[in-house]
């Protein structure tokens, strides 16, 4: 019996070691606050939950039959474009974000397209960024999280009013962020497939600080048909070609591309397009991917996506296309 009591120790230490580095490691560092401000570290924490269509792994699900056409309809031969960054044309590169607390007073707004946005009020403080800076004659998206309630405000075309006592907007959305349920079919959101537009960034707290995605990228490309695919609710073509792509289509990196040799922020963001891909959520540029800016991006390791062509990618069956 002596000689058992220093083995049972060993067990026990083994044991509180292995709990220990389970419960007051990797959790602590899950259970940080996210602070309040301008495109600020969400610490790992995933908006929607696991099953969400955003966070589905996607690596293994069949090509579309069509995917040949909708890849030569978009660009064969055009590279990816980071339509985010440090700085264009003066103002931020990317479409920002703002972190605010529960206590946040809310604003009214009102809408260009009433009968498809959420009515509000919406949590905006005065000093909101504003998607290419308050003078921009762009997409105007303002994005405001809510980070006690876990919940998401998103306007298309935003002006304040009055010094930001109020709002007016071209479309708005609301989204439960524990939540997944889609916009009614047919409504638009603050982007033209009705999908909420925060989740589909990259982000430069998940790329240099955490080093992965967990989740599907947003892009957009020139010309779509009038059709879409859940998640997406809405389209914005009034063409009926098949072979032009519904909002909502989901692109992924062919898993045989070899991204070795790309740089650190660029091969992150071409692992999360082998596994979440990309949804089509918007028309605009062929192929250009959206990401909140950050003075702190290197322009140039971006740059090198611009090498992986649209003959790299492939499009994947995930439903089928409403019109």
């Amino acid at each position: 019996m002596k000689r058992s009591i220093p083995i049972l120790l060993l067990i026990l230490a083994v044991c509180f070691s292995a709990y220990a580095k389970k419960y007051n490691h990797k959790p602590m560092a899950m259970k940080k606050t996210i602070p309040l401000g301008v495109d600020v570290s969400l610490h790992g924490r995933r908006p929607f939950p696991p099953n969400n269509p955003w966070n589905e792994d996607i690596s293994k699900l069949p090509v579309d039959p069509h995917s040949g056409a909708y890849i030569r309809s978009i660009g064969w031969n055009k590279g990816l474009h980071p339509d985010f960054g440090t700085v264009w044309g003066g103002a931020p590169n990317g479409i920002p974000y703002m972190v605010v607390s529960g206590k946040q007073p809310k604003v009214p707004v009102t809408f260009t397209y009433a009968d498809e946005s959420d009515p509000g009020p919406y949590p905006i403080p005065h000093n909101a960024p504003i998607e290419g800076g308050p003078a921009s004659t762009g997409d105007r998206h303002v994005i405001i999280i809510d980070r006690d309630h876990w919940m998401l405000y998103e306007l298309f075309g935003a002006y304040p009013l009055d010094g930001g006592k109020s709002w007016k907007a071209g479309s708005g959305a609301i989204f439960n962020l524990n939540s997944n349920k889609l916009r009614p079919d047919g409504w638009t959101s603050a982007d033209a497939a009705g999908l909420p537009i925060f989740p589909g960034l990259v982000r430069y707290d998940e790329v240099v600080e955490n080093h992965a995605i967990d989740h599907a990228l947003r892009f957009t490309c020139n010309k779509t048909q009038r059709g879409y695919i859940h998640p997406a609710t809405h389209f914005a073509s009034r063409s009926n070609d098949p072979f032009l792509p519904p909002m909502g289509m989901r692109v992924r990196l062919k898993a045989s591309f070899d991204i070795s040799k790309f740089p650190p922020q660029a091969r992150v963001i071409l692992t999360a397009l082998k596994k979440y891909g990309m949804i089509l959520a918007d028309n605009g540029g062929d192929w250009f991917i959206s990401g909140a800016p950050d003075p702190r991006w290197s322009d140039e390791e971006l740059s090198t996506l611009k090498q992986v062509k649209g003959s790299d990618l492939e499009v994947v069956r995930t439903g089928s296309i409403h019109h």
